[in-house]
């Protein structure tokens, strides 16, 4: 399918409005910018909405491809899903109501990145007469697209959304089981702070320690088989301080991770060359932070795909995981994974963890020394 099949389904109406559904989770939201560049590049005269949850919002508000059109002066692209807000019987009015505005923009083109059967619903509800979205998206997402397109099954997911585009006269080029990363180039995906976190940034002290500058530190993750040992991100934050090649340690991530890094929170309690954020920061704060960082080092996490949209030194921590479908895009060789024989993909799986033990932490220490300088700061 090309651009002729869009303009008949349109009857010939130039393309004015886009909506790009992608509500969660927050990195993948932080993975999906790519679609959006490309959008813009289709079609650069549309305005282009994306639907984010509302505390999601700040991954994308300030990226220069959203809006334009002539809502240019209305505030940007982005249309926030209020998910709490609908949680329980008493919130009905407000989702119907919620729905009905979404009918009423009035879009030419939705692409569902998401593919589950919410995102599917929200794509129909548009009433938009082009609709795409994968063939094969869970939850029966599939029934409400005009437009449905096949990928081979061994895409990067960055890739694999990408391919949505070519209903949309997107080239995308890729042969089955290739899973190189593909027609993304790299600046495609660097992602961009609100101005009001980087001001916030620059008035925390630590922030402007100067040379070497400091480290951030993503140590939690939702899954028990994604979690590096604490113990061990303390040794990483004592060896980064000792050697001179961080003037300040930065822990990051949701508030509910405090509970699986006592050992990480108690050096911090002895340490004030440790800044703990844990649960301490909002999006937009989380992207400023890493934006600024000499390194991150993380487990799979959205500080982690943060790390890739602003092309930071990173060592990315990985387990029982999928890295050529999954894993940082463009960034394989800042992966750390030990896979053995024998050895099972699932990250939902606890007992998996033991592939995130394999990695000692002088395999940590080794990657950071080669791709940080070594400086003496005082204490």
């Amino acid at each position: 399918m090309n651009r002729p099949v869009i303009e008949t389904l349109l009857s010939g109406r130039p393309v004015q409005r886009v909506l790009l559904i992608r509500p969660s989770a927050l990195g993948d939201v932080f993975r999906s910018v790519p679609v959006l560049v490309a959008l813009r590049r289709l079609f650069p005269a549309a305005r282009i909405d994306w639907l984010v949850q509302d505390s999601f919002a700040d991954a994308v508000r300030a990226h220069p491809d959203l809006g334009g059109g002539s809502d240019l002066a209305s505030g940007g692209g982005v249309l926030p899903f209020p998910r709490r807000q609908f949680g329980g019987a008493t919130a009905v009015g407000a989702l119907l109501r919620w729905l009905k505005g979404l009918s009423a923009q009035r879009y030419d083109v939705v692409v569902d990145a998401q593919g589950l059967f919410r995102s599917g619903l929200f794509a129909r509800l548009t009433g938009a007469p082009v609709r795409v979205g994968h063939r094969d998206a869970r939850e029966g997402a599939w029934l409400g697209y005009s437009l449905r397109v096949d990928s081979p099954p061994r895409l990067h997911s960055v890739d694999k959304m990408m391919r949505l585009l070519g209903p949309l006269g997107y080239e995308a080029g890729h042969e089955a089981g290739d899973v190189r990363p593909g027609n993304v180039r790299p600046g495609d995906m660097r992602l961009y702070s609100p101005a009001q976190s980087r001001e916030w940034l620059a008035l925390q002290p630590w922030s402007s320690t100067g040379s070497p500058g400091y480290a951030v530190l993503a140590p939690g993750s939702r899954w028990v088989a994604k979690r590096w040992p604490a113990e061990r991100f303390t040794e990483v934050a004592r060896w980064l301080l000792e050697t001179g090649r961080a003037s300040r340690v930065v822990l990051v991530g949701s508030g509910d991770e405090r509970a699986q890094v006592g050992p990480l929170l108690e050096f911090a309690g002895r340490e004030n060359r440790i800044v703990d954020l844990l649960g301490r920061t909002s999006v937009g704060q989380l992207m400023a932070t890493i934006e600024r960082a000499a390194v991150v080092v993380a487990n799979d996490s959205a500080a982690l795909h943060c790390a890739v949209g602003f092309a930071r030194p990173l060592v990315a921590l990985y387990g029982p995981t999928d890295v050529a479908l999954v894993g940082p895009y463009g960034r394989f060789a800042d992966v750390l994974q030990v896979i053995v024989p024998g050895d099972t993909l699932d990250h939902k799986n606890p007992g998996a963890v033991v592939m995130m033990e394999r990695i000692t932490t002088s395999m940590v220490t080794d990657r950071l020394a080669a791709i940080m300088p070594r400086e003496r700061v005082s204490t």
